[in-house]
């Protein structure tokens, strides 16, 4: 049986070997430019970096005057382990059920190539302009938050003179049939907080240790009324566990994930380093939050102090000006009020898709995208398929994949003809 050729291109792109931290992202580009010349759409590269590429294409629209429309994916993948894959995870097997292994499979090579291959059936029914004009824009770096990616590339004049007024990006498999639709996502603060304390002999007892200090940061008992990360975290759990509404994209989670500290057995040392990983719900108000981690390092001791390693700041300074980030629109409009998104559920509804609005729990593009004004939502058209966009043995099947392709052309065609 012969197969589909969006089949076929979604595995030739899964091919190319596009993982961090080396992605060949000069093969990536010279793939994308013969897929745009086969199907006759403008394009072009931009270099953000010595070898690192933006690649755009473009379908002028009748009404240039109109802003335009984004199509977005990222063209990098995150690391393999291959000893775990059964397959090698740049061959694009595909076995006798035709589901599809490869790293990106879900995330998200998938989705690039079905908004190639959905204009690819628009052509083929003689549909070759829509009102607005169309961007299918290829990001690198999505998967190291790099200045080189969208997060750079979003302030630039380039991106700019794109006139973008609505964009699409990614989403996340779903192993019910309920496709899930992203308006938001938590913000990500990675915090750096150092804790200094009294050194001495491992055999005295000393007051006020640099461990004594992380121990009353992490999860402090000696009084309920004394902040700590823990605290935050189980009153974060218990609200999404009283409210089946909820989802854990409408609260905010905390943990920490490094301690650094200490030089021997023997010697108490004079500070510790703590790094918590912080995502913050959209729904909540961020100088509350930035409050609480203010009162974990007051109610630490004495000297103790936190940085932001990374913060969705527009602005991208160390000590962020929330106010100003307070003000971005970090959550897209999700009601029939606003054209574009009645246009996405006007075609989920011709698909006879079931669908599900959330905020996104991880962290995309999108948020640089929004940070500029822009209406981004997230989706992927994968239902009845494990999650696994970091795992070993990621697949997609390729029936899953052409559905998708339907959906987009759906979608497409709304959304550009948006008045």
């Amino acid at each position: 049986m012969s197969e589909d050729i969006g089949v076929t291109r979604f595995r030739e792109y899964l091919r190319v070997n596009t993982e961090q931290p080396k992605p060949d992202y000069v093969a990536c580009r010279d793939f994308l430019f013969k897929y745009a010349d086969e199907l006759g759409i403008q394009r072009r590269a931009v270099e953000t970096a010595p070898g690192t590429f933006f690649v755009i294409m473009t379908i002028p629209g009748s009404r240039p005057e109109l802003p335009a429309i984004m199509l977005y994916s990222h063209t990098d993948v995150v690391p393999t382990f291959r000893e775990f894959w059964t397959r090698d995870p740049y061959s694009a097997f595909k076995d006798e059920q035709g589901n599809i292994f490869a790293r990106g499979a879900q995330d998200m090579k998938c989705v690039g190539v079905q908004y190639m291959e959905a204009l690819r059936n628009w052509f083929a029914k003689g549909v070759k302009q829509w009102k607005r004009t169309i961007h299918i824009v290829w990001g690198p770096d999505e998967e190291i938050g790099h200045i080189n990616g969208m997060k750079g590339f979003a302030v630039t004049e380039e991106f700019k003179k794109l006139n973008i007024d609505f964009a699409l990006d990614e989403g996340i498999a779903t192993e019910d049939d309920v496709y899930k639709i992203f308006y938001a996502e938590r913000i990500p603060w990675w915090v750096k907080v150092t804790l200094p304390g009294n050194p001495g002999h491992g055999s005295k007892f000393i007051e006020q240790t640099a461990v004594e200090k992380l121990v009353r940061i992490i999860n402090n008992r000696e009084h309920k009324l004394i902040a700590s990360v823990d605290e935050f975290r189980n009153e974060q759990k218990a609200l999404l566990a009283g409210n089946p509404e909820l989802t854990v994209g409408d609260v905010t989670t905390s943990n920490v994930t490094i301690i650094n500290g200490g030089v021997q057995v023997n010697v108490v040392p004079e500070k510790f380093e703590a790094y918590i990983d912080i995502r913050v719900t959209p729904l909540q108000d961020l100088d509350v939050v930035r409050a609480r981690v203010d009162q974990w390092a007051k109610e630490a001791g004495e000297g103790v102090t936190y940085e932001f390693m990374q913060s969705t700041n527009p602005a991208d300074k160390s000590t962020v000006d929330f106010k100003t980030f307070s003000n971005c629109k970090l959550i897209s409009p999700s009601t029939r009020e606003d054209p574009f998104w009645a246009a996405i559920d006007d075609g989920l509804k011709q698909e006879g898709c079931k669908y599900k609005k959330e905020i996104f729990i991880g962290a995309t593009d999108s948020r640089f995208v929004r940070a500029q004004g822009i209406r981004a939502i997230g989706f992927s058209p994968i239902i009845n398929t494990p999650s696994l966009l970091h795992d070993h043995n990621e697949f997609l099947n390729e029936k899953t994949f052409l559905r998708g392709v339907q959906i987009y052309e759906t979608l497409i065609n709304n959304l550009a003809n948006v008045n």
